[in-house]
């Protein structure tokens, strides 16, 4: 792959719109009750592109907006925008097409709800998350977080063209899950936040503060990852895995708060991803065998 086309790639953090697409087809694949006909399993693959599409759009916006404080920091400083190998007019012309290749794609071929739910999600997480809260306030992750509950939803909305309440039990799992996800990191990378100058945290109100802030949210966490099974979307299969992972992240958190060091707060950031994937894999499996 030529050099350029691996730095528009980089633009669109591909490891988190895997994540992104994932959860937005755990969605789909709920909302849909028994095996998909093709046609729907057709649906799903444009609506997963467009998806994808705007998604990464928003991730290279957000690299633009950022690349002076991507360049402060360890964690982002290879970016090509913190790097300045690619022109402001360059990154801000890959974000605009892809996010409309993106709308037009879930518009003509998806259904308009999903369309603008996705293009809102763009709004959210690219201006008023990153232009907006992420300097403004140490709560940029609670708030900004809709942004980034929002793929099951978009999922499921291509589906059905409507927003169910199962779809709002996944988006409550994410949004919950996101700040003991984001401060775990922050916490062991409170020194690069500190440099960039964003008001983590950690950075604001200190790591011991933060930590009581992870176990709080992952208790919570807890009781919103019984939703599925106590609404009736999933059995016993899932409720298994959902305890397990919660009772670990919980153990995490607890471990975080009464012995803090970087090893296990990186731990727990690693620990927070593996809880998100195999949760929402335990809700596909559950959804199929069961």
């Amino acid at each position: 792959m030529p050099s350029r086309l691996r730095q528009f790639n980089a633009l669109t953090k591909p490891r988190v719109i895997q994540l992104i697409v994932f959860c937005a087809l755990i969605g789909m694949v709920l909302a849909v009750p028994g095996v998909p006909s093709w046609a729907e399993v057709r649906l799903g693959l444009i609506a997963c592109l467009g998806i994808w599409l705007v998604a990464g759009a928003a991730a290279a916006f957000n690299c633009l907006v950022e690349k002076g404080i991507d360049a402060k920091m360890k964690r982002t400083s290879w970016r090509p925008t913190a790097r300045n190998q690619l022109q402001d007019w360059q990154t801000l012309l890959f974000s605009g097409l892809l996010c409309t290749a993106g709308s037009v794609l879930l518009y003509v071929w998806v259904n308009p709800l999903t369309m603008w739910l996705t293009f809102a999600t763009f709004v959210g997480y690219a201006v008023v998350y990153t232009v907006i809260l992420k300097p403004l306030t140490p709560q940029n992750i609670v708030i900004g977080g809709a942004s980034g509950a929002m793929p099951p939803v978009l999922g499921w909305a291509a589906m059905t063209g409507d927003v169910a309440p199962e779809a709002l039990i996944l988006f409550l799992i994410i949004f919950l899950w996101t700040p003991p996800h984001f401060w775990a990191l922050a916490l062991y990378r409170v020194e690069d936040y500190r440099k960039s100058g964003l008001p983590m945290l950690p950075v604001t109100h200190g790591n011991e503060f933060t930590r009581l802030q992870v176990l709080l949210y992952t208790l919570v966490l807890f009781a919103a990852c019984l939703m599925p099974f106590i609404y009736g979307m999933s059995s016993w299969l899932y409720l298994v895995v959902a305890i397990a992972l919660s009772i670990g992240f919980c153990g995490y958190g607890f471990a975080l708060w009464r012995n803090y060091s970087d090893a296990l707060a990186r731990k727990t950031f690693r620990f927070s991803l593996i809880h998100l994937s195999v949760l929402f894999a335990a809700l596909l499996v559950d959804h199929y065998l069961i």
